[in-house]
């Protein structure tokens, strides 16, 4: 039987190849006999997604497009896979789209970090923001075997030779599945310069990994695991949110535990420099109409997401204040 998320890709595969349009991204209006008219759903959009499929990323952008068009805010949206260098293959591929209206990017923290880390010529200040979406709790796994039963367990283990316990991340340096294993060492007593954090370039290859032992345990969105959770391959020790997860009733938190850290990813929207005002407004139209529907919330529940809606320039404030504050603690770790 296939997982919810591969039904969910699979079903979208369908949808995806239908024809996108050469015009930009704007709403056509109903010709009427009277003024005004209702809109008709945005046409010819494409969504990049700048890692593999599985990931995070991947799943969000395709729930978005699949709500998207189950509530006619757009038609036809055409989700794409554009993975490397952790995400910055695809954001430079974005910036050089200047000013196509019809493309956008699935992005969050882990491409803030990659474009300081992988010293990207491209950067998200380059980029028109369009909206911020959702933030998910981060989760410490380990295969259904592994001999860590609690984070207890985990933490005393890691503490006696840091090195020696491997941890993957989805994300590369600066991203947040990296940011969470650091925070989490500090925390702890470790010193990050000692952790072992080996680098994945999304769910869809930190996934493998984990279940074949190659790492002791991974940090990242509890959404990426939730299938195998339920199918028992692995098993969620603590999740990194103020509260419980709904999704996961039997993973504590963090600070439930006796460690004091709280840390959240969060994912957006982004768009090419240089598009018009009204192929912008067309995205964060069809966006916030998405994101107003019943499907939507939904999709929040299902997926343990934590609703965190912001659009235009309160979106594009935030994203440069999370560009700042990331350098600066890269910098502090000597990564950029």
């Amino acid at each position: 039987m296939r997982t919810r998320r591969a039904a969910l890709v699979g079903a979208l595969a369908a949808v995806s190849m239908i024809a996108v349009s050469a015009c930009g991204a704007t709403a056509d209006k109903e010709e009427s006999g009277s003024a005004g008219g209702a809109s008709k759903p945005v046409t010819g959009l494409r969504l990049m997604v700048p890692n593999t499929p599985g990931s995070g990323y991947d799943l969000t952008a395709r729930t978005v497009s699949q709500v998207m068009q189950d509530t006619k805010a757009a038609s036809g949206v055409q989700v794409f896979n554009l993975p490397g260098a952790s995400g910055t293959v695809g954001l430079q591929r974005l910036v050089n789209d200047k000013g196509n209206g019809k493309m956008a990017m699935q992005m969050g923290l882990g491409v803030v970090g990659a474009s300081h880390t992988q010293k990207s010529k491209a950067t998200l200040t380059d980029t028109t923001p369009l909206a911020r979406l959702i933030e998910e709790a981060g989760a410490i796994v380990v295969p259904k075997d592994s001999p860590y039963k609690t984070i207890d367990d985990l933490v005393t283990a890691w503490k006696k030779d840091p090195k020696k316990l491997a941890v993957g991340g989805g994300s590369s340096p600066g991203g947040p599945d990296h940011l969470l294993p650091m925070q989490l060492a500090k925390a702890v007593g470790i010193k990050p310069t000692d952790v072992n954090y080996v680098s994945y370039d999304g769910g869809g290859e930190l996934l493998p990994a984990l279940l074949g032992n190659k790492i002791a345990f991974g940090a990242s969105g509890f959404g990426e695991f939730l299938d195998q959770v339920e199918a028992g391959q692995v098993r969620v020790l603590a999740v990194s949110s103020e509260k419980p997860v709904d999704a996961l009733k039997d993973a504590p938190t963090l600070k439930d535990s006796g460690i004091d850290l709280v840390f959240t990813n969060w994912r957006g929207i982004v768009a090419p420099p240089g598009i018009t005002d009204e192929q912008k407004q067309a995205w964060v139209d069809a966006l916030t109409k998405m994101h107003d529907s019943d499907e939507w919330k939904k999709q929040l529940e299902k997926n343990g997401w934590v609703d965190a809606f912001q659009t235009g320039d309160e979106f594009g404030s935030y994203l440069t204040k999370q560009d700042k504050a990331v350098a600066d603690l890269l910098a502090e770790l000597g990564l950029a």
